[in-house]
């Protein structure tokens, strides 16, 4: 899930995600994350980046992580896992960088962590969009989300999108950042009238309780969070409009402008992973499914 994002609000036409909540596991991460943190990789200024060199020699890569599950968590048994992560592992082992530290941050403060060289590269499911596309590179997404509705069992007001949620005048809440903010105000809603919750945890409670009649989110984290629900269910996915056209978003790893080398090597073994099938293996336990796959590219996202 992008996902974050979540935390004080960026751009808000894209500024999801993910998500954006700290989740359980965050003190944790703080502690690993505080350990070796002199040990940073210096970037390059040459055109292209040497990290890659760098990190090798190294042997570790440090990620920038926001602590939210599914895309970047620790979890109950202290071990650092997601979608973000897993994938990491993967791919840096074939690049040659054996081992993956996490650097724990908001999902706000990844982009100014990232180029303040607090970690070697952001792995949170981040959303691409023009205005992130603008202080970082990202490479190609690794997945692409719709959106879904979280609301009471039998779904009574019979909402499945955000024009659903103006018309019908339900009470509304998203997440901290989140992309979702934009597309309700896209369709209709003041930003004043949108609840706003630190996660979808919190935004389940809020319909349970019947406090709010809709809390949107990424598809991925709706239909997670409501599966030991007795009182809420996930609406089917469903792409929100930008510009009265369906978009989806896709998320993806993030680096350094000047580290264009990293990135491309990046990208290569990524494309491989599409092609073998052995992305879907990897992201598959943490609730993506095969629609959750894609061929977007960082290009087509970032608006060029």
């Amino acid at each position: 899930m992008a996902p974050p994002n979540r935390h004080v609000r960026q751009n808000a036409r894209i500024a999801k995600p993910t998500r954006r909540s700290l989740l359980a596991g965050v003190a944790a991460l703080g502690a690993l994350g505080a350990t070796g943190c002199a040990r940073v990789a210096t970037a390059s200024s040459a055109p292209g980046g040497d990290l890659l060199d760098r990190l090798r020699a190294q042997g570790v890569v440090r990620l920038g992580i926001a602590g939210e599950i599914p895309f970047g968590y620790i979890d109950k048994d202290g071990r650092l896992t997601g979608e973000a992560p897993e994938l990491a592992r993967v791919i840096f082992k074939r690049l040659g960088v054996d081992e993956v530290q996490p650097v724990p941050t908001e999902f706000g403060s990844l982009i100014p962590g990232l180029n303040s060289q607090q970690f070697d590269v952001v792995a949170a499911g981040m959303y691409v969009n023009p205005e992130r596309c603008a202080q970082v590179i990202f490479a190609d997404p690794d997945y692409q989300m719709l959106d879904s509705f979280i609301v009471r069992k039998g779904n009574p007001k019979d909402l499945h999108n955000y024009q659903d949620a103006v018309k019908k005048k339900a009470r509304f809440a998203t997440g901290t950042g989140y992309a979702e903010i934009q597309y309700a105000v896209e369709a209709g809603y003041e930003e004043s009238d949108i609840l706003i919750v630190p996660d979808q945890v919190a935004g389940l409670n809020a319909v349970e309780a019947g406090r709010v009649d809709v809390f949107a989110g990424t598809a991925l984290t709706a239909r997670e969070v409501v599966k030991k629900s007795a009182k809420a269910e996930a609406t089917k996915p469903f792409a929100p409009l930008v510009d009265g056209t369906p978009h989806v978003d896709g998320g993806a790893f993030a680096f350094r402008p000047t580290e264009t080398a990293l990135r491309d090597a990046f990208n290569v073994e990524l494309h491989k992973l599409k092609k073998s099938g052995e992305l879907f293996r990897i992201l598959k336990p943490f609730g993506f499914t095969e629609a959750e796959m894609t061929d977007l590219t960082a290009k087509e996202l970032c608006g060029g």
